[in-house]
């Protein structure tokens, strides 16, 4: 594992005006977590470099260790997977409302945060991009002494954490999906990415769809789950995570479903906020 430069540092306290504004709101996990954390900010970016043992080649991934974090306990990490299109910068850098909400987490509840490429920048949690991820766990586990893992993302990032979910749900504690399926057999979005990195077309290579749609395998899913879902998103539809969530609230899954009927495929630095803060609550038993 080699570490490479660091970009400056920038502070990612939340402001003071947010947190009175949030808890005006009667946003209850929010103020759960601004109760309950006691953390501060996140350290500087530092860019890994690793040598996948899947083929050998060369990748990376970002990540953050919060002050104090080495004297907390219990300690846990935060995944944050970004969008088709981007790589492992995007959560670290970008302002857009679901990137600073994963950083405002981490920094208040004091947990690693970690931005993996996971083979960007089309990845959609092929084989490859499973196994960078699972070797990267490995990893931060042996160097930090880790006890809860959450993995959360956007769009593509949020579908990637449900599919690492359902592959690995024992590599799992929590898990966060904002704008993203869960149904990969029947999304119709970005086939020749998908295609390319699941090795083959979903009628070429069937079962590897099929591994990778979490509504098919609820039963894995013990761990807290969130999801975050828009009306009228056309790029990533809303309905699978919709069904997702009935099962797993049926199933009595601690689960939080946040559905805005009129909003796109984003979500607003409030409702990812409330997603994270639900998960990272249970997940610490408050």
């Amino acid at each position: 594992m080699q570490m490479t430069h660091s970009p400056p540092k920038r502070s990612n306290r939340m402001p003071a005006a947010s947190l009175w504004l949030m808890c005006r709101l009667g946003l209850i996990g929010v103020c759960l977590l601004i109760g309950r954390a006691s953390g501060g900010e996140l350290g500087p970016p530092q860019d890994v470099i690793f040598r996948s043992q899947h083929d050998g080649t060369e990748q990376r991934y970002v990540v953050q260790v919060p002050e104090g974090f080495l004297t907390s306990s219990p300690r846990g990490v935060l995944i944050a997977l970004h969008g088709h299109g981007s790589d492992r910068w995007q959560f670290v850098n970008q302002m857009r409302d679901e990137c600073r909400a994963a950083r405002d987490t981490a920094a208040i509840f004091n947990l690693l945060y970690v931005s993996p490429d996971y083979r960007a920048k089309t990845s959609w949690m092929g084989p490859a991009a499973a196994a960078d991820l699972q070797q990267i766990l490995t990893e931060l586990r042996s160097q930090y002494q880790l006890e809860q893992v959450i993995v959360s993302g956007g769009s593509m990032g949020g579908t990637s954490a449900l599919i690492f979910a359902v592959l690995h749900p024992d590599q799992v504690d929590g898990v966060v999906s904002l704008n993203g399926t869960a149904n990969i057999t029947e999304y119709r979005g970005f086939p020749d990415a998908i295609a390319e990195s699941y090795g083959g077309t979903r009628e070429a290579v069937p079962e590897i769809y099929r591994q990778r749609t979490a509504e098919l395998f609820p039963e894995r899913l013990t761990m807290p789950v969130a999801m975050t879902t828009g009306g009228r998103d056309t790029i990533v539809p809303p309905e699978s995570c919709q069904r997702l969530a009935k099962v797993l609230e049926q199933q009595g899954r601690p689960v939080w479903l946040i559905h805005q009927p009129e909003g796109g495929h984003d979500t607003n630095y409030v409702d990812s906020l409330k997603a994270y803060a639900a998960v990272v609550n249970r997940v610490r038993g408050q």
